[in-house]
Order: C-alpha cells, then structure tokens, then sequence
C-alpha cells in the first residue's frame, strides 16, 4: 500500500506536457521547436519534472532520446493526467457558461442551416463551430472539446447519444483516364479484383472498403494511408481506387479524378452524436434543427 504519510506531489501540468511532447518526437531539437523553446530549456524543464517525480525518464542516445523504464510507465499517465485537466477545465467552463457551445463536423459535411438557426433562434449564445479529422469525432466530444459532432458512421459510440441525420449513397472514386470513369454506375462485382486503400482503423477499414464482402470475400488489399490526400494522390497516380461517400464535393476533388455510383453498397450514414449525460439546452435546441435542416446534398440532376 501507498504509504500516506509521505507528502503529496505537485506536479507542474507545463513540464508534464513537455515530456509527452518530447516522448513522442523522441529528438529534442523537433520536441523543441515544436513546443516553441530551445533545446536548453526544453532540457531544464524535463530536469525539473524528473526532479518532481523523483525517477530519470528519459535517456539521450547518439540516434535520439529514448524512454527509461521508469519513462515508459509514466508515459500513459501522463497523457491521462492531461485529458484529466482539459476535461476539467471544459466541464467547469461549461458550467460557468452554459450559452457557450462548440459543434464539430468532419470532411465534406455542411452544418451552416443548423448552426444559423442556432444563432438566430438563441441570439444570446457563444456559438463555435471546429473541423475535425475524421477519427476524432468520439474523442473530442468525450474529451468535452466540443459539445456536439456531425459525423459519419462508423466511430465509437460508447457513451454517445446518437440520431441519424440522413443517409448517403456510395461512389467509387477514379482516374479520369480510368476504364469505370464515365460509366453510369459499377457494381461490387465489377471492382472485385481492384486495391482498394487501408488506413489504421479496421472498423472504418471495413465499412469504406466492403470488406468482407458480400459474398463472404476479403476486398484486395491496397497500399496503406494516413490521410485523405495520400488517397487522393494513390488514385490519381493509378496505384488504387477508393470508395467515398457520394457528395457534390466529391467530383471537385481535383480535375484528374471523377466519382461514378456505386449499385448493391449500403449507404453511409450521417449522424448528430452528444454526450449521453449532457443536458445543455442548446445541444438540444442545435439537435432539434440539426433534425429539421441537415437533410443531406440534393440529388444531382440529370444533364
């Protein structure tokens, strides 16, 4: 058992961000750049902390710094101390100021109608309105970064209260040169045999590429990703070919790529995910129009 008599610690929340920033850059130069100090002071404050804990985190190597033993176990706690803080510092704000309100929303998903009929119905609120990469829907709204997400499934929802908005067909996203561009539609059979991309997230993984399909095959495997641009790039160089949500924004992505419809892939859903335990009376006001005003893209028109 922890022995209470010994005095508490106070940690400095400044030098413990410092040492997550350094143990992920694992260079002192980069840590410090991108922390905005010089290297000797980056170096003060990581003494300082280890002086703190009362354990060496860190160890300097010829090829860049690594984590002690002692630094690998601090590692995760130090993160969860952070989240801790942020979230504390929300959930107080929040309290302190409940017409304030930040909403979220992922690539290629308009919220204006609803978010203006937030100000104008509420005249009195703080209204914010923040991007968010596509994995990060769950975590920002559990982290009290925002208050509200609208999103596309798949991403945790554990937590969440969540009320799909409307429903979005599948496109096959192609070359301009390529053999599908122009078509009226392809199917899951005709795209059988081509790669498709794989990024770091099975269950998204698995919905965006079919896979398994139907039929109980695995998709072919395509070259991995990190980013919507290294898609981009992939497709358009020829190497894959991608399954996206069929948006008008889609076909402008870049002149050298065209989308045409993908047949027999269910949709995609998009949804409005909150906290399940919030109760902010804007939330629910931004759910009610959410409901009433993201009804999703109007279908194209034929030419």
């Amino acid at each position: 058992m922890p022995d209470s008599t010994l005095p508490p610690i106070d940690l400095d929340l400044r030098l413990v961000r410092c040492f997550t920033v350094l143990a992920e850059h694992r260079h002192f130069g980069r840590a410090a750049a991108a922390l905005h100090l010089t290297q000797s002071s980056l170096s003060r404050q990581i003494d300082r902390l280890e002086g703190q804990v009362g354990a060496r985190l860190l160890a300097r190597t010829p090829r860049g710094t690594t984590l002690t033993e002692a630094g690998t176990v601090f590692l995760p706690l130090a993160h969860a101390v952070l989240r801790s803080t942020e979230q504390a510092v929300a959930r107080t704000r929040a309290a302190a100021d409940p017409r304030r309100v930040t909403i979220g929303y992922t690539a290629n998903i308009i919220i204006t109608p609803a978010v203006r009929e937030l100000r104008r119905r509420h005249p009195d609120a703080d209204v914010h309105t923040v991007y968010l990469p596509w994995n990060e829907a769950h975590t920002a709204l559990l982290e009290h970064r925002v208050d509200a997400v609208v999103a596309r499934l798949p991403f945790p929802i554990d937590r969440l209260h969540v009320t799909v908005l409307y429903d979005e067909p599948r496109a096959l996203l192609v070359p301009v040169g390529h053999r599908f561009a122009g078509k009226d539609s392809v199917t899951l059979d005709d795209i059988a045999d081509e790669p498709l991309p794989r990024g770091g997230d099975p269950t998204w993984d698995a919905f965006w590429r079919i896979d398994p399909r139907p039929d109980g095959r695995p998709a072919p495997d395509g070259p991995r990703i990190d980013s919507i641009e290294d898609k981009l790039e992939l497709v358009a160089d020829d190497q894959a070919i991608a399954i996206i949500p069929a948006v008008p924004t889609a076909s402008a992505l870049r002149p050298d790529l065209t989308t045409v419809p993908l047949e027999d892939a269910e949709p995609s859903h998009v949804v409005l995910a909150t906290r399940a335990d919030d109760r902010n009376r804007l939330i629910t006001a931004f759910g009610k129009y959410a409901r009433a005003h993201l009804t999703g893209p109007e279908p194209a028109r034929p030419e």
